[in-house]
């Protein structure tokens, strides 16, 4: 039965409305009632008890703002009468903490996946071959080979709306009025060429362009080198073909000192081509498509075989959050995240503006001493580096989270920790380190969604879950992104882009642990080859992060 209201933890002194709740509703709460002073919609907070000027307001059991003014009871929270608060941390201050209590996993302990082992040791969930530029300057090259590979071998896979521009064209030329064309029903194409792929074993080539690589620090390059290195050391890659222009700062040794870093034994086929030594674009271009074909019959040679779910990586990541994320859908994900580290598989919990308020509780949960203080250190680091230019983590909820119940950075950042389980943090990793250690992770990386999940990919994950909403397309080039909605109504409203929903709990149709087994479920099935939408759609982002000040 759906509720009206709900309390996230027993010290909070604020409501979540369930459902939209108009002036004058009274609404059942602790043996009584709670009048609400005003239109309250569904996914926003109220004060059932009011709040004075001045105080705390507590949700998730943290510290998540305080009351600009006074607010009554049943008033609604809004950003002109809350303001952002969170409680201090110390990294050296940490509380004894009884020892993690492990969900029961007997059910799973058993289960199998079907992935493409990799002479490292990890299983891949995919098996695509790269072609990366190692500088901007090559990007025009690496879309001339994409244009040059992906429909002839069979893997266009976007829709293609041109059948819309000539039914438009030839209504002009009928002398359709504008009334009429802007009601034409129109229709779309999809290639269909993926029927005849050569290489039925290759999931895809992938091509990452950028914009680094030469220009702004030497720093830079060395941190784009490492994130290309752990793309193309990735157990969802069977190999790459890179193209240098060969004077930028990021230089191919470089590249090959960061793969070597990650793999020291590194054994796949990698084809790297300096424009400056081969000269003209046919011989560069003629060069990559050949290495690349080569590549593309090794690579087909890969075999999907059973593996045990501690070969997953879950990157953990939320976009277009709403008042419901941190109520349905990360909770959701967290028991997932208690699940597979139970099983002795690894999780990523990066978007380190989003654990804003919640640091202490990560700090207690670090494994030793020095992860706490690497966590701290890294957090300091990145919230005063926002500051010096003027801004800061208090400016990290968009609009739309705002409209939809996020107000406060800390209030987005408690709901947004809480994919991450209760499992101890085994390691703390700085953008685009590896994940060596089973367990949960924590990454720092920005909260833009793009550039965490391409850095999350990037650190190893092989799947990532991805919680929304509002609605958000973003994929992976090389790693199924899964789509999971917070509530039913996104989940109808863009059934194309969403895989999961997670709006069942908010409905009172199953609980937060029976929503994680179904998403666990779904995992398995798309790490053993099952597309989710983003694949289907052909959604591939991939955002450097550039170690600026992003949000």
């Amino acid at each position: 039965m759906k509720h009206q209201v709900a309390r996230i933890h027993p010290a909070d002194n604020v409501l979540v409305a369930l459902v939209d709740l108009p002036i004058g509703t009274e609404v059942p709460w602790e043996g009584g009632f709670v009048t609400t002073a005003e239109a309250i919609p569904a996914k926003h907070k109220l004060a059932p008890e009011g709040l004075a000027p001045g105080q705390d307001v507590t949700m998730y059991g943290v510290l998540v703002g305080q009351a600009r003014e006074a607010i009554r009871p049943g008033g609604r929270l809004t950003t002109a009468n809350i303001k952002h608060a969170t409680d201090s941390y110390d990294e050296h201050a940490r509380h004894t903490r009884a020892a993690w209590t492990a969900p029961d996993v007997s059910h799973w302990q058993d289960r199998t996946f079907l992935g493409f082992h990799r002479p490292d040791g990890r299983v891949g969930t995919a098996n695509y071959w790269l072609v990366i530029p190692l500088v901007f300057c090559e990007n025009r090259n690496i879309q001339v080979l994409e244009q040059a590979l992906v429909t002839d071998l069979g893997y266009a896979r976007r829709k293609s709306y041109q059948p819309q521009t000539q039914e438009l064209l030839s209504l002009l030329k009928a002398g359709k009025s504008v009334e009429e064309i802007l009601n034409a029903d129109l229709q779309t194409a999809r290639d269909d060429a993926a029927r005849n792929r050569p290489f039925p074993n290759v999931d895809g080539i992938r091509f990452l362009t950028h914009e680094g690589g030469c220009g702004g620090i030497r720093q830079d390059a060395q941190t784009l080198c490492g994130l290309l290195a752990g793309y193309i050391t990735h157990p969802n890659v069977a190999g790459a073909t890179v193209l240098s222009l060969g004077c930028q700062n990021a230089q191919a040794a470089m590249l090959q000192d960061e793969i070597a870093k990650r793999d020291p034994q590194f054994a796949k086929p990698l084809y790297i081509l300096d424009q400056q030594k081969l000269g003209t674009e046919d011989e560069l271009i003629g060069t990559a498509l050949r290495q690349t074909f080569a590549g593309l019959m090794l690579a087909n040679q890969a075999r999907r075989e059973p593996a045990p779910l501690s070969k997953l990586n879950i990157g953990l990541e939320c976009g277009g959050s709403d008042g419901f994320s941190g109520i349905s859908a990360n909770p959701a994900l967290g028991h997932v995240s208690d699940m597979l580290v139970a099983l002795g598989g690894s999780v990523i919990l990066a978007e380190f503006p989003e654990l804003c308020g919640v640091e202490q509780e990560l700090v207690d949960r670090s494994v030793d001493q020095p992860t706490a203080e690497r966590f701290s250190s890294l957090m300091k680091a990145y919230g005063d580096s926002a500051v010096a230019v003027g801004s800061g983590f208090d400016m990290n909820p968009s609009p739309g989270n705002i409209r939809d119940g996020l107000i406060t950075d800390a209030m987005k950042s408690a709901g947004a920790a809480r994919k991450g389980g209760s499992s101890p943090v085994v390691a703390v990793l700085d953008y685009p380190e590896l994940v060596t250690k089973p367990g949960l992770n924590l990454l720092c990386t920005p909260g833009n969604d793009v550039e965490s999940t391409t850095a999350e990919v990037g650190s190893g994950a092989n799947i990532v879950l991805f919680t929304t909403g509002l609605g958000t397309p973003t994929g992976n080039p090389i790693a199924p992104v899964v789509k999971i909605a917070s509530n039913t109504a996104l989940a109808r409203r863009m059934p194309d882009i969403i895989d999961l929903n997670t709006g069942t709990v908010i409905d009172g149709e199953e609980t937060i642990e029976q929503a994680g087994e179904r998403i666990l479920d779904y995992v398995v099935r798309v790490a053993s080859g099952e597309e989710v939408a983003a694949v289907r759609h052909d959604q591939t982002d991939f955002i450097p992060w550039k170690r600026g000040v992003s949000l």
